[in-house]
């Protein structure tokens, strides 16, 4: 894994911060640390004049994240801002089915931050098919959360959430940039 690295990143991936995942009883572990982490992250990229995607799962029927129930809507508000979008997606990558490839290139951005829930789920795959598509991609250890990980059919023990988040990590290889905390991330403005 990459050392932090001094390239600043251009647009801000928030993937998925909807309220059904991150509040209440079933909340992701870790989830108000979280939240304080990306609504820094998220307050910095503003000021910055980065380009903020908020990328928002649709889930079938009956989910706790179904269109147009509570659980659905994002956590944080997006801003009136034509430097700022919401994306639906009904798939784990923010890409497959949606326009966020050509509103990056659009924007001239070269390097994204990817953070949110679920780490080996949505996160992972929005990562993954950045750096298919040759975008710079910087991921903060701590500002991407997931749910503990029960066991397999004949295991005797699951998975704690703060290890597979780590294990999504390693899992995208030596081309991502692994960032310690929120805070060491660096943003340029759009074009």
């Amino acid at each position: 894994m990459s050392a932090l690295s001094s390239d600043a990143v251009q647009a801000l991936l928030i993937v998925d911060i909807q309220t059904a995942f991150v509040t209440g009883d079933e909340a992701a572990p870790a989830s108000e640390q979280l939240l304080g982490n990306l609504g820094d992250l998220l307050d910095r990229a503003r000021q910055a004049g980065a380009l903020v995607v908020h990328l928002q799962n649709d889930g079938p029927p009956g989910a706790v994240d179904e269109p147009g129930t509570p659980g659905w809507e994002l956590y944080f508000q997006v801003a009136d801002s034509s430097r700022e979008v919401v994306i639906r997606k009904l798939k784990d990558d923010g890409f497959d089915g949606t326009a966020l490839d050509e509103i990056l290139r659009r924007h001239g951005v070269g390097r994204v931050c990817v953070v949110g829930v679920m780490s080996e789920m949505c996160v992972l795959a929005t990562a993954r098919a950045a750096l298919e598509r040759k975008f710079g991609v910087a991921m903060p250890h701590d500002g991407h959360a997931t749910f503990n990980i029960g066991a397999a059919p004949g295991a005797t023990e699951g998975v704690p959430a703060a290890m597979a988040s780590r294990v999504a990590e390693w899992a995208l290889g030596d081309e991502v940039e692994i960032i310690a905390h929120t805070t060491d991330v660096d943003f340029d403005p759009i074009i």
